[in-house]
């Protein structure tokens, strides 16, 4: 099913990321074991990250298709273009079709590990926009298509205001919802929809939800993806942060007073970032639950 349909029955959705295993005991565990668990949370519908320069490409496909047959729950792939020639992406999209995949989260990505500079030319497609663009020509209506939005705006953008500009191109160009990048200051999420809708965005904007589940980890995870931490995160973590069973504890406590504070401000519902890790989520979603 498309996740946009799944719109017309929910006016508000829970949904889960996860990332492919690095390794092959890694892939055993999340098929045979940590997807089953999260399917046992009934989430509206689950996505499944890339990697720096398309590296897992395979294994993001192999995973959703596996996700939609085992469970039948939707599943999303995500699709990054930067390291992609236009002739690889309309393969990889060839290949989506042929596994049925009916949703994708269309993004400019991130350069790989081994090519940080890494621009792309003529042969590939520099925005996510044109991703998308390209998308939408070729087959319609066929996909349900997601584009990323930045509370703090992208890295790569001057402006919070030319973010704006470049979330409603993506809009303009055919994607139908936002899921944001994780944030921990809710005022910025709420920031960000009334900037939106002052610019004639009136998609659904997801907000996404990191539990801390390591305050070592999170440091590194922000710092890779230009998130910033709160001080009032830091002041709770950072005392604790070689306490691992007082860190899942607060982590929990903290998304879930994020999430219902979302919830009932209007928030469409919730993507959570999960890390592959289920038992923070579980206790967040029987915690919004009560």
């Amino acid at each position: 099913m498309k996740i946009t349909n799944i719109f017309q029955q929910k006016k508000k959705t829970f949904s889960l990321e996860i990332f492919p295993a690095k390794t092959p005991e890694g892939d055993i565990k999340l098929i045979h074991k940590t997807l089953r668990e999260f399917a046992e949370l009934k989430p509206d519908f689950i996505s499944c990250t890339y990697g720096a320069g398309g590296g897992n490409k395979d294994k993001t496909l192999a995973i959703v298709e596996h996700i939609q047959d085992a469970y039948n729950i939707p599943a999303m792939a995500h699709l990054t273009c930067i390291s992609h020639t236009k002739e690889e992406i309309s393969q990889i999209i060839k290949k989506t079709v042929s596994k049925k995949i009916q949703n994708i989260l269309a993004m400019r990505g991130d350069p790989p590990k081994d090519r940080p500079k890494l621009e792309p030319g003529i042969d590939n497609y520099k925005y996510a926009s044109e991703l998308i663009t390209y998308i939408r020509k070729e087959y319609g209506n066929d996909f349900s298509i997601a584009a990323a939005g930045f509370c703090e705006k992208h890295p790569l953008s001057d402006t919070k205001e030319n973010d704006i500009k470049f979330l409603k191109h993506k809009i303009d160009c055919g994607a139908e919802f936002i899921i944001t990048q994780l944030f921990f200051d809710n005022k910025l999420y709420f920031d960000y929809i009334t900037a939106a809708k002052k610019a004639g965005i009136n998609v659904r904007i997801i907000p996404g939800i990191l539990p801390i589940t390591s305050y070592d980890g999170l440091i590194k995870f922000c710092q890779t993806c230009k998130a910033s931490i709160p001080e009032k995160v830091h002041k709770i973590f950072a005392p604790i942060k070689d306490n691992p069973e007082k860190i899942i504890k607060a982590g929990i406590e903290y998304a879930a007073q994020q999430c219902r504070e979302l919830i009932e401000n209007g928030a469409p519902g919730i993507h959570f970032y999960t890390l592959n890790k289920v038992m923070p989520v579980k206790e967040i979603f029987e915690e919004l639950k009560s």
